[in-house]
């Protein structure tokens, strides 16, 4: 990540007083990661930095993408995210679906949710780019006023070992609005997200079930499986597991922490990016 140049020279002046203030540098670091994270999450409207990802016309589509956060949903969009949730993600989590959809509510309202909404744009017909009526018929069908939404990005800043990123919670289009490239490019502004905001990657979690997202992350995107993806930690325990870590990390740090395991053989160490 891009420290802030104030907390670089911080930490300089401490590292000058030798070992006895190894202490103080953990916690002078994790106080400058905790003011990265607060001010991250104070933001508003991450999208008012990207104005060219606000719109999105391509392949039969147009859509324009606006803000949120969990403790600000309408009952309608509420309503729309889990209705959403339940037609892509019931069948990959099978029998834990009853258990981890009372997860996802508790998740879906929380104060630090971050969210972009895809909405179809009001001109869109005018443009020939309107879904076509058999296309608007979907069990997670909006229902409530303004354009219609047809997915949703739900995101956080959080710390993983010691490093501040952006985690997707979901990232859910309805079936219409699939596969013509609107998945890659939230990503895309989602990994913009980061870079603005000091993170060192963005992570993310995948059923093992849901071999369409885990190629979409790790063949189109690049996204690897992270060090501490169950399956890395410990394979016996991660065979158990049914979902993977994936992440894609932007600096040296967040890299050798969330990228590469280190294994010993013959006295020597070995770095492997998994």
């Amino acid at each position: 990540m891009t420290w802030p140049a104030d907390k670089l020279n911080s930490w300089s002046l401490v590292e000058a007083g030798g070992s006895n203030s190894v202490g103080f540098r953990v916690l002078e670091k994790k106080k400058a990661i905790d003011e990265i994270i607060k001010k991250a999450s104070s933001v508003k409207d991450h999208l008012a930095s990207f104005p060219p990802f606000c719109h999105y016309d391509r392949n039969g589509l147009s859509v324009y993408l606006e803000s949120g956060s969990g403790e600000q949903l309408s009952s309608p969009v509420k309503k729309y995210i889990q209705n959403l949730l339940k037609v892509n993600m019931e069948g990959p989590y099978g029998s834990e679906w009853p258990m981890e959809e009372r997860v996802k509510r508790r998740e879906m309202v929380a104060p630090e949710a971050q969210y972009i909404f895809v909405r179809e744009s009001p001109n869109a017909a005018l443009d020939g780019n309107s879904l076509r009526a058999d296309e608007k018929t979907t069990s997670a069908g909006w229902t409530g006023h303004g354009d219609r939404l047809v997915g949703f990005v739900h995101y956080r800043f959080i710390v993983e070992e010691d490093i501040p990123v952006v985690y997707v919670y979901e990232l859910q289009l309805e079936s219409c609005a699939q596969g013509k490239g609107l998945g890659k490019f939230l990503m895309q502004l989602i990994e913009l997200i980061a870079h603005k905001n000091h993170m060192g990657a963005v992570m993310l979690t995948v059923q093992k079930a849901n071999v369409p997202a885990m190629n979409f992350y790790t063949n189109k995107l690049r996204y690897i499986i992270s060090t501490i993806s169950p399956s890395r930690v410990d394979p016996l325990i991660g065979a158990e597991k049914n979902y993977e870590i994936l992440c894609k990390t932007f600096d040296a740090e967040a890299k050798a922490k969330l990228e590469v395991v280190a294994i010993m053989s013959d006295k020597q160490i070995r770095l492997f990016k998994l």
